[in-house]
């Protein structure tokens, strides 16, 4: 192979690594950040995009699409110090990227330590009926606090579910306990009143037949 066939061969291999390092392909509802030199230059949208080889670097894409995080059941301190038991699920989305990418390292994770801090400030100053009855409340105030301390990190967080709030054991106990009674005190009422509609459904029939028979031996 001649000198020229091989310098060809370079030249050719030289542009499709510099064009590979050029031409950037940002899929739909994602977002890539742009660092030229080390520093920060530019956000692409969706979309073919042209960086400057060997200068700008692409960082990791980030998803622009709501995100679900669940977390594990948290064990949480009411305001009588009874630890309930709250299982949790976050949905958020990243609105600005370049936020999500330099004000806080791992921001998935950030979200779960902030969920857990505020929920148990939330929870602290309720008392226990109130954090059995008001998930709907707790769930909106999660939301606001959660998306103001996240704002300054990019994200805005759409809506908290709790998906279960469990009392402790002993108070479960207590709940069952009140609950069988009310049901064998409702089964003992029916009970009563199918007795008495049964007796005077008797007593209706002993009448009828009595004045049928007084009626027969006129």
């Amino acid at each position: 192979m001649s000198a020229a066939a091989i310098a060809l061969i370079a030249l050719a291999v030289l542009v499709l690594v510099v064009l590979s390092r050029t031409i950037r392909i940002v899929p739909q509802a994602r977002a890539g950040v742009i660092e030229r030199l080390g520093r920060y230059q530019r956000t692409l949208d969706p979309g073919l995009a042209v960086i400057v080889p060997f200068v700008d670097r692409l960082r990791p894409l980030i998803d622009l699409r709501e995100q679900v995080v669940s977390f594990p059941p948290q064990p949480v301190i009411t305001e009588e110090n009874l630890t309930v038991s709250i299982d949790s699920v976050i949905y958020f989305q990243v609105t600005n990227p370049k936020d999500a990418s330099y004000e806080i390292a791992d921001y998935i994770g950030g979200v779960e330590q902030l969920t857990v801090t505020t929920m148990r400030n939330v929870i602290g100053g309720m008392t226990l009926e109130e954090t059995l009855t008001s998930r709907d409340k707790i769930s909106s105030q999660l939301r606001v606090v959660l998306d103001e301390a996240t704002g300054r990190w990019g994200i805005r967080v759409n809506r908290v579910e709790l998906k279960a709030i469990d009392p402790p054991l002993s108070i479960q106990e207590a709940m069952e306990k009140q609950m069988r009674a009310e049901r064998d005190r409702r089964a003992a009422i029916l009970t009563a009143e199918g007795v008495k509609q049964s007796q005077i459904l008797t007593a209706e029939g002993e009448k009828q037949s009595a004045i049928l028979r007084a009626q027969g031996q006129r």
